[in-house]
């Protein structure tokens, strides 16, 4: 009787031993899912991003305005400087206006890169548009074509065709 009592205690004990690393696997699984979590939330975005989420890094946010044709040149300079912005359309006007929100200590950066950004797009004013000097040119080479003489008959060496 004392040996059927001892198999049965020993087989009690494997089955839980079983059941432990079952359930430890799943605990550790859980926990490395909790401590993902809260390392995502803790991850400051970079970059673009939304109001709330430049708000949230609670430093001091201040505005500029810009216009609708040049954002996304700016955000090509601002990703360049690594400032955080965030843009947010001003429907209450006519033509909407565009405000580019910034952490207050980024003032400098944005300054430089703002420097560079008009200083872009001044060249860019002053460079001749491509297209309108290859729409120019079709139009001389229409002109030049249409004064050509067509001929008809052609004569080599004295004798017509």
């Amino acid at each position: 009787m004392q040996d059927e009592v001892n198999e049965k205690v020993v087989a009690i004990s494997i089955k839980a031993t079983k059941l432990t690393a079952a359930l430890l696997q799943a605990a550790m699984k859980k926990l490395l899912a909790q401590a993902k979590k809260q390392l995502d939330k803790q991850a400051v975005p970079k970059g673009k991003q939304t109001l709330k989420q430049l708000m949230k890094q609670n430093a001091g946010v201040s505005n500029i305005e810009i216009t609708d044709d040049n954002i996304k040149a700016f955000e090509s300079t601002a990703k360049k400087y690594g400032v955080d912005f965030a843009l947010k359309k001003d429907t209450t006007e006519t033509p909407p206006r565009y405000l580019v929100f910034f952490k207050g200590r980024d003032a400098d950066v944005l300054t430089a890169a703002f420097k560079e950004f008009s200083a872009k797009k001044l060249t860019q004013d002053k460079k001749p548009s491509i297209r309108k000097a290859l729409a120019a040119f079709r139009e001389t080479a229409k002109q030049l074509n249409a004064e050509r003489v067509k001929v008809k008959n052609q004569t080599r060496g004295g004798i017509e065709l």
